[in-house]
């Protein structure tokens, strides 16, 4: 043991990082062998990756999620050429987030969370909760926007950049499959 030596163990940590606009219509495309070749160079441990939409499990000594945030999306501009926001939260987060699913009722694959990058003003939030949505239910909180799609996500009014363009913030959605897969392989 060295901590009585006055030496620091450094903890590793477990992180999820979410990519934003990737592999959409044939733009911006990464491949995921290749995305996880490179955020191993730069220091991340045990990287997985899961389907094309950039999601990224990996193991850090760092505890500045703005670094790693960082690091990551300069790894992607020199590799891809590509500038992608990165959003980076820890396991406990997104454990966290899958738990206050607020629609119980709903059928899993209407669940859908639009995870902010940023909290959006309060003016911001009161403004759009105003909106109705006929076949959707939501729910906005500081970190996610809950979604419930009655009619499924391809028939949804309430999309991710209606989300973005109202609450003046980047978001990446994923469905409630993406985000269970996302933990399993962080566990």
């Amino acid at each position: 043991d060295l901590r009585g030596k006055g030496t620091k163990l450094v903890e590793m940590k477990t992180y999820i990082a979410f990519l934003r606009g990737i592999n959409v219509s044939g733009q911006r495309k990464i491949k995921m062998a290749t995305l996880r070749g490179s955020i191993e160079k730069i220091g991340f441990k045990n990287v997985q990756t899961y389907i094309q939409s950039g999601n990224i499990v990996f193991i850090s000594k760092a505890d500045s999620k703005a670094e790693i945030r960082e690091q990551l999306e300069n790894c992607i501009e020199k590799k891809f050429g590509f500038d992608i926001p990165v959003l980076v939260l820890e396991k406990e987060v997104v454990t966290d987030i899958l738990k206050k699913y607020p629609f119980k009722d709903a059928e899993s694959k209407n669940q859908y969370f639009t995870l902010l990058y940023s909290p959006a003003t309060e003016t911001l939030v009161n403004t759009f909760t105003k909106l109705k949505f006929k076949t959707e239910d939501y729910l906005i909180t500081e970190r996610c926007v809950y979604l419930n799609c009655k009619a499924g996500a391809g028939k949804a009014k309430l999309n991710n950049n209606l989300i973005e363009k109202k609450l003046e913030v980047i978001a990446t959605t994923r469905n409630l499959r993406t985000m269970q897969q996302m933990l399993e392989l962080a566990n």
